[in-house]
């Protein structure tokens, strides 16, 4: 069995990234043999439609279940009319996450974990359009996402409260989200700061 596991470096040590279809890497594990191969996320900076892109992808790669943070509705459409199993509410080391699966410790998410505009801010984040105001924004990104530019609504949008825990997690698990979120989102204001200064300097 083949298994897709979103990463944020490519190795098993790695921590599993809370996005899917905007992760840096993808870690394609056989569960038997714990041989891998490591995808660069093309779709990463995709100004729309990463989560189907990035779904379509992994099922070229013959997998036959994603570990993942969280994954979008396009994203799980996708993947589930390929057949593919989708678990979200997936943290902690990649080799730990496959060891956790093998023992029949996930269950499989019966709906998208996030809504559509998942991960709309500037720069890096998961976030659920935490970033500039989603919602009202001019946002592109399809399926669970960060994208460059998007989402310059008004306010902060009602994606501002932290995403619900997923199906069985525990409170620790649950941390471990909120925690990776937090320094997602720190990551997102990085990002938007840099930006800021780049056009600052080209204007």
């Amino acid at each position: 069995m083949k298994i897709a596991v979103s990463a944020t470096a490519p190795d098993l040590d790695a921590e599993v990234d809370p996005r899917f279809g905007r992760c840096q890497y993808f870690i394609i594990i056989d569960a038997q043999s714990m041989e891998f191969e490591t995808l660069d996320n093309s779709n990463a900076m995709a100004a729309g439609g990463a989560g189907i892109s990035t779904a379509q992808m992994i099922a070229s790669k013959g997998a036959e279940v994603v570990l993942t943070g969280n994954c979008g509705p396009n994203a799980y459409q996708t993947l589930s009319a390929a057949g593919i199993q989708v678990i979200t509410g997936v943290s902690g080391r990649i080799k730990d996450a496959i060891e956790a699966f093998k023992e029949g410790r996930f269950q499989s998410s019966a709906q998208p974990s996030v809504g559509s505009h998942y991960g709309m801010g500037v720069g890096m984040g998961p976030g659920t359009g935490r970033g500039m105001g989603m919602g009202g924004g001019r946002g592109m990104g399809m399926g669970g996402g960060r994208g460059m530019g998007m989402g310059m609504g008004r306010g902060m949008g009602p994606g501002i409260m932290p995403q619900a825990a997923p199906q069985a997690m525990s409170p620790e698990q649950e941390m471990e989200m909120l925690r990776s979120q937090a320094q997602t989102l720190g990551q997102q204001l990085n990002e938007i700061q840099r930006r800021l200064e780049e056009l600052g300097k080209g204007s």
